[in-house]
């Protein structure tokens, strides 16, 4: 039974190298969290694919193979190891929101800002700094 291992959601750019990792997937996820999601094969042959896939679904089939589904058609790779990477940082700053700065640290600053608007200012600056 074969194991989903990632499905994209339109353009998925297909990158070639000559070194590891050999073929690289990169687009948008059809999984939860979604975003830019970046999938790497680290193989020593590779299939010919298309420079640009559609809504294209990877799986995994047994130790080392994958299919790679898409609208124009459908590629085996054999491959020593696949990597998935996701953007997820939309999922942890909506779980975690940034801590607003402290009043006397905002104060600081801006009379820092203030000062440094002027010569006056900038030359106390130089005179505390000392």
């Amino acid at each position: 039974m074969p194991d989903l291992l990632a499905a994209f959601r339109g353009p998925v750019t297909c990158t070639r190298a000559a070194g590891v990792p050999a073929l690289t997937l990169s687009g948008n996820s059809a999984q939860a969290p979604g975003g830019e999601t970046t999938l790497a094969f680290s193989a020593a042959q590779l299939p010919e694919l298309p420079d640009t896939l559609h809504d294209a679904v990877v799986e995994q089939l047994d130790d080392g193979q994958y299919r790679i589904v898409s609208a124009p058609g459908e590629w085996l790779i054999s491959a020593s190891a696949a990597h998935l990477h996701s953007d997820v940082a939309a999922e942890f700053y909506r779980a975690i929101p940034p801590r607003p700065a402290p009043r006397g640290k905002r104060l600081f600053w801006r009379a820092v800002l203030i000062l440094s608007a002027s010569r006056f200012g900038l030359a106390a600056l130089r005179a505390l700094r000392r």
